[in-house]
């Protein structure tokens, strides 16, 4: 009997854990699909970039721009102007090259909650320019918030 007892606790337990697991998988597609990770990424860089008075009412007025932006088809809304992307560039292009590496282009997007980790990007061997890291924050930009 105690066989039984310890087979079904193990049954039952195992049973726990697939369900578990499916949850799991169920949240990471239901986030993956909703591009949530990404959405509060972004919003946690903005944050920390901006670093405002009132945090809390400026993420609101981000969502509210950006359900404003996607109900009427207006631009959605670039919270870092050409000025704060030229800057950030600055700051990665400490040797004043005039490019900056892969690898720090892509560590950036990523700070900027605009790429992922386990996101491939395609490197074509040279270096990142101020004109093209500028237009591919944008770009970035552009396509986290219109899949919102």
């Amino acid at each position: 009997m105690a066989v039984t007892l310890r087979g079904r606790l193990a049954t039952s337990q195992f049973g726990a854990m697939e369900a578990n697991s499916s949850r799991e998988i169920e949240a990471r597609n239901y986030l993956e699909k909703h591009r949530i990770m990404e959405l509060l990424t972004y919003l946690t860089s903005a944050l920390l970039f901006f670093r405002p008075e009132k945090p809390r009412e400026y993420l609101i007025s981000i969502l509210e721009q950006l359900r404003t932006a996607k109900v009427s088809g207006v631009a959605f809304p670039f919270f870092m102007d050409n000025s704060n992307i030229a800057a950030m560039f600055q700051m990665l292009d400490s040797s004043n090259k005039g490019s900056i590496s892969f690898i720090q282009y892509k560590e950036a997007l990523k700070t900027l909650g605009l790429c992922t980790a386990d996101e491939v990007l395609k490197d074509d061997g040279h270096g990142i320019t101020c004109e093209k890291f500028m237009y591919e924050v944008k770009k970035k930009t552009q396509e986290i918030w219109s899949a919102f």
